[in-house]
């Protein structure tokens, strides 16, 4: 069974070189391409000041974060969940670069070496929609993925928008649904049914509804100028 997660960050600003440092994680969990519910979320204390204008994106507060939990004390929960998996992030060397300096703190190998894979969604999106805009809020309105809710960035939310364009983008299906039984750790069963057991009735047109459907044909044979394939081949 092929797992994925879904992950995206929120931070104090652009630069982990300069100090700046995560305030959110989200993750969302994806079992063999259909969602399990299995997801995780993190506010955490940056042990600095927000910029000003990375409030204006985010919403979360100096004075909101001052009571979280610092990385250090999430780490272990955090890399445990995401161990082995293989982690689709949209633009993905912005969270990494942050997650390398988060860890580097704490003396811990880099993000790519305690995973199963990192996916760059945005590199995806690129190469199939090249010269265009390729946010996240551009593809959910290219491939019609409803973020109404989304007035501000936030990480859980974007992870879970971000696992169904990825979905759309990979044409594996329409929307995503919770898996109850992935959720569980159980399986669905369907059971067999030979369909040969169902006598199909056939209706027959009536004369009336027989005339209305030629009338119908012969008005569309008209406007084509007689060139409807139905009467050739008749």
């Amino acid at each position: 069974m092929s797992r994925q997660i879904f992950l995206d960050t929120e931070t104090t600003g652009l630069s982990p070189e300069n100090g700046d440092r995560i305030i959110e994680i989200g993750c969302v969990e994806m079992l063999s391409r259909r969602l399990s519910g299995n997801n995780r979320h993190f506010y955490l204390n940056p042990e600095r000041r927000n910029h000003e204008d990375a409030v204006k994106i985010h919403g979360l507060t100096d004075e909101f974060l001052a009571d979280k939990p610092k990385f250090a004390v999430v780490a272990d929960e955090l890399m445990e969940y995401l161990a082995g998996a293989e982690i689709i992030i949209h633009n993905a060397a912005f969270d990494v670069g942050f997650l390398d300096a988060e860890l580097k703190r704490l003396q811990r190998p880099r993000f790519a070496e305690q995973v199963g894979a990192v996916t760059d969604s945005l590199t995806m999106a690129r190469e199939m929609f090249p010269g265009k805009s390729n946010s996240l809020d551009a593809l959910c309105k290219r491939l019609e993925v409803d973020n109404a809710s989304r007035t501000l960035h936030g990480a859980l939310l974007d992870a879970g928008l971000l696992a169904e364009v990825y979905i759309r983008m990979t044409r594996g299906q329409n929307s995503l649904v919770i898996d109850a039984g992935a959720a569980s750790g159980g399986a669905i069963a369907v059971a067999d049914i030979d369909l040969r057991q169902f006598a199909l009735p056939v209706i027959e047109p009536s004369d009336d509804e027989r005339q209305a459907h030629e009338a119908v044909l012969a008005e569309l044979d008209k406007v084509s100028g007689g060139k409807t394939l139905w009467r050739a081949m008749a």
